[in-house]
C-alpha cells in the first residue's frame, strides 16, 4: 500500500529549480527510503542511488577525491544517498561533487546530529532541508478515517503512526514490530553516538520520560533515578532529540512575572514506540494514561503539520506558578495560537482561559477533544 507523503510535492519542486543538495532528516522507519524510491521513479532524468550502509559506497564517498567521485557518478543528473550519516567525510565529498558541476544531490539521515555535522562545511546556499516524520493524520489512507477519526483514534494512540504499522493487521505483529525497532534500530543508533558508554541507561531514561508525558521534567530527578550526572542526562536527552525519538517543548513567557519558562516537557515522536518502551499495549479503557497519550498525539500532529507544509513555528507550553496551564502554544507569523487537549471531555478552566486571553490579547485558544481532533489540521 503506497501512502502519499505531504512533503513529496515540495521535494519535487526543489528538484525542478536550480541544482542543490536536498537533505531529508527523519526517524528510522518513517518512510524515507520509500519516499526516495517514489521520487526516483517519477524522474525522467538519470538517477544514481547509493546506500550509506553499503561498504563499497562508504569506501567511495568517505574519500573526498574528485576524480574518484566523478568516475563513480558519471553523468548522473540526480545523485541519491540513503542513510548518508553512515559515511565518513560525506560533507566534503558532496561539496566537491556539487562545486565541480552543480547537480541535484538527495541525502537522507536518521540522525540530525551526525548528518548535520558531516554536511556542516560551507553548505550555505547549496542545501535545503526537510524533515520526514512518521505519518501525519492527513496522510492516513482515506479508508482508515472516512468514518470519523475519533473511531480510529484509540488504535493510533496505542500503535502510533509508523507507515508499516498501517500495513499490519495482527495486533501481535504490530507489537512485535515496535519492539523490534527498540531492540535493533534504536540500540544501533544509540551506539553510533560517540561517548555513549551506557546505552541501557538511555532506554531507562526513555522509560522515565514515557511516564512523564505532559509533566514538567526535572533533570535533577532524572539524574538521581538513573545514578548519572546532570551533564550526562542532558547529553542523553540531546542525543534522543537528534535521533527524532523525543521532542522538547519549553515553557512560554512574555508578559507575566509568574509565568514558568525555564522548564521542559518531553513528548515522543511516535506513541507506538513510547508504548513499546514501557511494554504497554492495553486498550485505552484499561489505561490511566489516555489523557497523556492524547496530549502527546495532538502536539506531535501539530508539529508534523507545520513541518510538512514548511511553515516555521516555535512551540511551548504555558504555566503559571498558581497552576494555570495550557498544553501547547504555537508562535508563528507574529501570532499566538494556543491548544488545550482533553481526551475525556471537559472544558478549559475559566480562570485559565481569562488570564491567558487577557495577557495575550491577539491570541487564539482552542479546546481539542477526540470529537474535533481533526481541527488540528
Amino acid at each position: 500500500m503506497l501512502i502519499n507523503r505531504t512533503i513529496f510535492p515540495s521535494i519535487k519542486k526543489a528538484l525542478s529549480g536550480e541544482p542543490k543538495i536536498i537533505v531529508i532528516y527523519g526517524p528510522r522507519q518513517a518512510g524515507k527510503t520509500v519516499l526516495l524510491t517514489e521520487i526516483t521513479k517519477s524522474e525522467k532524468r538519470k538517477v544514481l542511488v547509493f546506500q550509506g550502509d553499503d561498504l563499497l559506497t562508504q569506501d567511495i564517498f568517505s574519500s573526498p577525491r574528485l576524480d574518484n567521485l566523478e568516475s563513480t557518478v558519471g553523468d548522473a543528473e540526480i545523485i541519491v544517498i540513503d542513510e548518508a550519516q553512515k559515511i565518513d567525510n560525506i560533507g566534503q565529498s558532496l561539496k566537491l561533487l556539487y562545486d565541480s558541476r552543480p547537480r541535484f544531490i538527495l541525502a537522507t539521515g536518521s540522525s540530525s546530529f551526525h548528518l548535520a555535522n558531516k554536511l556542516a562545511e560551507s553548505m550555505t546556499g547549496r542545501a535545503t532541508f526537510f524533515t520526514l516524520y512518521p505519518l501525519a493524520i492527513s496522510e492516513l489512507p482515506h479508508e482508515e478515517i472516512r468514518f470519523g477519526l475519533d473511531k480510529k483514534l484509540s488504535e493510533l494512540l496505542i500503535f502510533g503512526m509508523y507507515p508499516k504499522i498501517h500495513t499490519i493487521n495482527s495486533q501481535e505483529q504490530k507489537e512485535q514490530y515496535l519492539l523490534d525497532i527498540i531492540n535493533t534500530y534504536l540500540y544501533q543508533d544509540i551506539l553510533s553516538f560517540e561517548g555513549i558508554r551506557k546505552p541501557k541507561k538511555i532506554i531507562d531514561l526513555l522509560q522515565l520520560l514515557a511516564f512523564q508525558i505532559g509533566s514538567e521534567v526535572s533533570i535533577q530527578e532524572l539524574s538521581q533515578n538513573l545514578s548519572l550526572s546532570k551533564i550526562v542526562v542532558e547529553k542523553y536527552l540531546d542525543v534522543l532529540e537528534k535521533m527524532f525519538v523525543i521532542i522538547n517543548v519549553r515553557g512560554f513567557s512574555r508578559n507575566l512575572r509568574k509565568e514558568i519558562s525555564k522548564t521542559s516537557k518531553y513528548y515522543f515522536t511516535d506513541l507506538g514506540l513510547r508504548n513499546a518502551i514501557i511494554r504497554n499495549f492495553n486498550p485505552l479503557k484499561l489505561r490511566a494514561d489516555a489523557g497523556a497519550l492524547f496530549e502527546n498525539f495532538g502536539i506531535i500532529e501539530r508539529i508534523k503539520l507545520l513541518s510538512n507544509t514548511k511553515k516555521h513555528a516555535n512551540f511551548y507550553f504555558w504555566r503559571t506558578y498558581d497552576q494555570k496551564e495550557i498544553d501547547l502554544i504555537e508562535e508563528r507569523d507574529g501570532k499566538i495560537r494556543a491548544f488545550e487537549f482533553k481526551f475525556g471531555g471537559g472544558k478549559i478552566p475559566k480562570a485559565t482561559k481569562e488570564e491567558f486571553l487577557k495577557t495575550y490579547i491577539e491570541s487564539d485558544l482552542k479546546l481539542i477533544n477526540k470529537e474535533n481532533v481533526e481541527d488540528l489540521l
